[in-house]
């Protein structure tokens, strides 16, 4: 909070600005004349000679309109609040009416008529600023007639709600404003930590907010979707990948090769010549594959025989990486953004990447581990 008369707290004062486009601006506006013209009109139509004392149209109704057509989605212009909020303001103003002569002061009739209609909006879950106006108004005119309350605020208010339910879901604006249905189970993992986090705000900022708590979850969440997004398009494959490599050549033996993945606990190792470019892949599925391993029976014996190398000029099984790599292999340049690596191990089965530089020289490599850590810190950069 800014020191009173310091730079921050005079610069409160400028206009905020209006973040929507000139359609918006145009949408809304027509939408205010739509819908006081429709309702004017509808309650000139429908007055008759026991009503012709009475006006057809209340000021409030002008706030009312800019509510529900340049704010939707606000608590405050939901149909409860617009017909609640002003007929039961206009009830407390005609109660204050005939509190003038007890009270002695119009002033203070005034004030606690205004107050006791936005308590009551409070209890009732139908807090709506024209409210306050209507009951302020009715104690300025002195009107004493209960009828009031229903014709002309009620049936204004009404009548409003309808051309604003035809005219927003017209232009592509939900009203009224849905909102999610409460979750009876506890939701867990980083919905649950933002359904926490914001009750926790919410609840030590403690103040009227202009908007719902869903809207407020949904704005929330999309933005740190959007960020999320643009950390996650900073990061190149050379950001992350494994630089420390263990690589084989096409003539290394397939049990030098076995020994390797079993020390350094991996899957896959890449396949070099001797200018360091990429001449294949060997995996542990590639093992597999040559041992025959599809059926289960004498897996050991299988993959043993596999690996242990034959001493003799002529074998009738692989002896050599070469011959059971992968010769297809899917590389990425290290200037390579990661978030183009996503659907390559999400879809096509990948879980090792080699990551080329210059010359097409392997320069490293990402797996899997590599993107999930990536991922996790583009959530939180701590991690």
């Amino acid at each position: 909070m800014a020191p009173l008369f310091s730079r921050e707290w005079w610069l409160a004062f400028r206009p905020a600005r209006t973040r929507i486009n000139a359609r918006e601006r145009f949408r809304l506006v027509v939408g205010v004349l739509v819908g006081v013209f429709l309702t004017g009109l509808l309650c000139h139509l429908a007055s008759d000679a026991t009503l012709s004392a009475l006006p057809w149209l209340v000021a409030p109704l002008g706030a009312s309109a800019v509510l529900v057509f340049a704010v939707p989605a606000s608590p405050m212009a939901q149909p409860w609040a617009v017909v609640g909020g002003n007929t039961l303001s206009a009830l407390v103003g005609i109660a204050g009416v005939h509190g003038v002569h007890l009270l002695g002061s119009p002033e203070l009739a005034a004030g606690l008529a205004v107050a006791t209609a936005v308590a009551l909006m409070l209890v009732l879950r139908c807090l709506h600023p024209p409210g306050g106006a209507t009951a302020l108004m009715i104690v300025l005119l002195g009107i004493a007639d209960p009828a009031f309350a229903f014709y002309p605020v009620m049936l204004n208010s009404a009548l409003l709600v309808v051309a604003g339910i035809a005219y927003n879901n017209a232009t592509r604006r939900p009203y009224p404003h849905m909102q999610m249905p409460p979750d009876e189970r506890p939701l867990q993992g980083e919905a649950g930590q933002l359904d926490a986090d914001l009750d926790l705000v919410l609840a030590r900022y403690n103040q009227v907010l202009d908007v719902s708590r869903d809207d407020l979850k949904a704005l929330l969440a999309e933005t740190r979707l959007r960020a999320y997004d643009r950390k996650l398009a900073d990061v190149r494959c050379a950001d992350i990948m494994s630089r420390e490599l263990v690589t084989v050549q096409f003539g290394t033996p397939l049990q030098d090769a076995w020994a390797l993945l079993r020390e350094r606990h991996i899957k896959a190792l890449p396949v070099v010549d001797r200018t360091f470019r990429i001449a294949g892949i060997v995996t542990l599925a590639d093992f597999m594959r040559a041992a025959d391993l599809d059926l289960y029976e004498g897996f050991d014996g299988k993959l043993r025989k596999l690996v242990r190398s034959t001493r003799s000029a002529y074998s009738d099984k692989p002896e050599a990486v070469g011959q059971i790599m992968t010769r297809h292999v899917r590389v990425a340049s290290e200037q390579s953004r990661l978030v183009d690596l996503v659907p390559l191990f999400g879809s096509t089965g990948h879980h090792h990447i080699p990551i080329i530089g210059e010359g097409e020289r392997l320069v490293g490599m990402i797996t899997q581990s590599d993107l999930v850590a990536a991922l996790g810190w583009a959530v939180d950069p701590s991690v």
